[in-house]
């Protein structure tokens, strides 16, 4: 039922109980499937399908979050998308379904082919795929030419396989999920503390003092974390909470494995302190807090009153102070309060509230990377922790969150455009190949390859990918022309309808299910967001005897497309304890891979940066200054509204659950556009009014990107900010708008106008 109401009750609790059982009923058979769910995120089970947040050593008996089993409910489905299925409905028919219809038909039964004849796909036997697939690959002169995408969900030893694959074949180019979601985490922190990724480990959140949370809402997007800073709030330690939307994951939750606390209907207040930056603001508040800080110190030092900073750790472990305090003090208040749209006295709160804390940790996700400076975002984060000496030791680091379950992993294996000449000569050494040197494509680079010709397949490992990305008029056409296009999935969505000359639908093993291969049984592996690395063993029965591993396709592919391979596929996946020694051989930090993921917990890849070693062109950490306060810059001095993308909580990357976002208050609709009640009244707006925007360009001109007839809900957000839900208002984004640094899309502002409906 369609209805906007105020959600007044906690993250979780009752709610997200009922939530669980909702989605339980909807998709799965009630026998084996939900005692399977008990092996969810446990030793001897199977990794949740959703996000990468890590499991606790000591878990409750059935640590589940909401989105975690609607992401398992979903690919454990009873629901089957069959061939009888494809012959009833033609590809030009199901264009015009819904992404949830889409993907609510069920899992793929059986590998398909289009026939553009009778606009269906057909049933086509595995070698026959293969082979074809291969004689396409086989034929073209410029590997170059194929674009390889993977997905977060991807395990390890896929990744690994995947990659491998597409380098003996010739090319480096990887789009990937990462590229859309956290490489100017992967670029900046590298470029910073010279490892792109977080440093910290879960036990950390006992021992900080203060945990700040900023441009990320995790009652959505990465519910096991609401248990961590349950802990820290009560314990004492302080939470920080800057987001330009209010969100309730943020502020309280009620854990639903503390019977006391569902029984007594209790919550516990999360986040002390709430800033709701305006959109784009994130660098300009970092650099007033910093402003802050650096001007107390000084004062402190003529005083002679002990240093707010830690200069041992900076005189030390870093390089670069001197120019960020040079730019920090030159930077006006102006300027700082009109981007960051808050108050000087809540900066100056903020600082102070650092300024105490001895261990501090900042949490981040999109909100912060998905800018057109987003990498610029991350290494102004790791400045204001590198001036306490806030990295490297106990209760103390930088977490990024990332989003979907093996993003991280599938990057540590070898998913990437631009690889290290070591891992290159590794590989050169172990498979006797030479692979290419010549760096290749991310996302943006792969889509705009595809839109002008220069591309002539597209592969994707999982995902979404034409959805997923901006501009879709661009994406679509562009895909259509490809002479190949191979996708590797569990369920149907859009991007499998974009058809080109020769388009093939493969459908693979859930995370869920058991893998059996020649010599039995095998589990994946992943690496969460703390680059702990854990095996995953599926427990149910395959939906389709016809469904093949992730492995074991792209060895099919490989064997079909390099009849001369060096690589011996049909060994690699007989057991996947082979891939994992493959793996250690190239790749030395995963020295005992096999021996350590039969531990309880899996193991800890090292982190040079958690243990003070900084491995920069310098050797130690660097701040890195940036002249600009502006993270989105052709939008923040052009318009008068700026519109971030964001998920609901009925929903996962691209694959929506359902019409609910209980926490906001919507139910039974997406056709949203969230506003202030402040903004409302100054563009004349009232609740339920039906809208328009319009995306207009870097000199404020309108464009013809739009999107009709959204709902206004009023919402406490900051002013000269909208929210709408992503996918939906991809196409207002121009394909060339991202980060020059690491290529991201700037999903999270969008210079727009708004238009009543008439």
């Amino acid at each position: 039922m369609k209805k906007i109401e105020k959600y007044m009750g906690p993250a979780a609790g009752w709610g997200a109980v009922k939530a669980v059982a909702e989605a339980i009923r909807q998709q799965m058979d009630i026998k084996d499937d939900i005692i399977a769910m008990f092996e969810m995120n446990k030793p001897q089970g199977f990794d949740c399908p959703g996000c990468a947040w890590p499991d606790p050593k000591h878990s409750a008996s059935f640590d589940i979050c909401e989105n975690g089993a609607k992401a398992m409910s979903w690919e454990a489905t009873s629901k089957t998308t069959t061939p009888n299925f494809f012959g009833m409905h033609s590809v030009s028919e199901l264009f015009g379904w819904n992404d949830h219809e889409l993907e609510n038909e069920g899992r793929l039964t059986h590998p398909m082919k289009y026939n553009a004849k009778t606009d269906h796909y057909e049933k086509i036997d595995w070698d026959d795929a293969f082979e074809y697939i291969g004689k396409c690959l086989s034929n073209y002169s410029n590997p170059n030419s194929v674009e390889f995408y993977t997905s977060g969900r991807t395990s390890n030893e896929a990744a690994f396989l995947y990659q491998l694959f597409a380098r003996e074949y010739g090319t480096n180019n990887f789009p990937d999920c990462s590229n859309m979601c956290h490489e100017p985490t992967s670029v900046g922190l590298a470029e910073s503390i010279g490892v792109g990724k977080g440093t910290i480990l879960l036990d950390d959140f006992d021992k900080a003092d203060l945990v700040i949370c900023i441009g990320h809402n995790p009652g959505t997007n990465h519910p096991r974390m609401l248990s961590s800073l349950r802990e820290v709030s009560k314990r004492g330690a302080k939470i920080i909470a800057i987001n330009p939307l209010k969100e309730r994951g943020l502020e309280r939750f009620t854990y639903p494995q503390d019977p006391i606390e569902m029984l007594t209907l209790e919550s516990t207040k999360l986040s002390q302190y709430y800033y709701k930056v305006r959109i784009g603001g994130d660098t300009a508040l970092l650099k007033g807090v910093m402003k802050v800080i650096i001007e107390a110190n000084d004062k402190a030092n003529v005083e002679k009153r002990p240093s707010i900073l830690d200069n041992d750790f900076i005189q030390n472990h870093t390089v670069g102070f001197e120019y960020l305090k040079h730019d920090i003090l030159t930077t006006s208040w102006n300027d700082i309060l009109q981007i960051s749209g808050l108050s000087k006295s809540d900066i100056y709160e903020i600082a102070a509230l650092y300024i105490e804390a001895k261990n501090t940790i900042i949490c981040y996700g999109m909100g912060i990377t998905q800018h057109q400076h987003g990498t610029q975002n991350v290494q102004q984060i790791v400045n204001l922790l590198l001036l306490k000496g806030n990295i490297g030791r106990d209760g103390a680091g930088i977490c990024p969150l990332r989003g979907h379950s093996n993003v991280q992993g599938d990057r540590t294996v070898g998913i990437t455009e631009k690889p290290s000449q070591l891992f290159l000569d590794n590989i050169e050494e172990y498979f006797d190949f030479k692979p290419p040197t010549k760096f290749g494509h991310a996302a943006i680079d792969s889509m705009k390859a595809i839109a002008n010709g220069n591309a002539r397949a597209l592969i994707c490992m999982g995902g979404n990918f034409a959805v997923a990305m901006p501009d879709k008029d661009t994406c679509y056409s562009g895909i259509k022309k490809l002479d190949l296009v191979v996708n590797i999935a569990t369920k149907l969505n859009r991007s499998h309808l974009l058809t080109a000359k020769h388009t093939l639908l493969l459908p693979v093993l859930g995370r869920t299910e058991q893998d059996i291969q020649e010599t039995g049984i095998q589990s994946i592996t992943v690496e969460d967001s703390m680059s702990m690395v854990h095996a995953s063993l599926g427990k149910l029965k395959p939906i389709s005897k016809y469904l093949k591993s992730e492995c074991a396709i792209v060895a099919g592919i490989a064997k079909a497309t390099i009849p001369k391979t060096k690589v011996n596929w049909d060994e690699l996946i007989s057991n996947y304890d082979n891939i994992r020694n493959a793996i250690e051989k190239i790749l030395p930090e995963f020295k005992g891979y096999n021996e350590n993921i039969r531990i309880p917990g899996g193991f800890h890849l090292n982190n040079s940066a958690s243990q003070r070693k900084w491995l920069t062109k310098t050797g130690k950490a660097h701040f890195i200054t940036t002249k600009s306060i502006i993270e989105d810059p052709q939008s923040a001095r052009n318009s008068e509204l700026v519109l971030a993308t964001i998920r609901s909580h009925d929903q996962y990357n691209t694959t929506i659950y359902g019409y609910d976002d209980r926490y906001r208050g919507v139910f039974g609709q997406r056709d949203i556009l969230f506003i202030s009640k402040l903004e409302a009244d100054r563009q004349g707006l009232v609740a339920g009014e039906r809208v328009n925007i319009i995306a207009i360009d870097n000199q404020g001109m309108r464009t013809h990107r739009c999107l009709t007839d959204l709902k206004i809900v009023i919402y406490d957000m900051a002013e000269h900010c909208v929210a709408t839900y992503f996918p939906e208002s991809n196409n207002l984004i121009d394909i060339n708008n991202f980060d020059p640094i690491s290529g991201i899309p700037a999903y999270k502002n969008i210079p727009i106008l708004i238009e009543k409906k008439q």
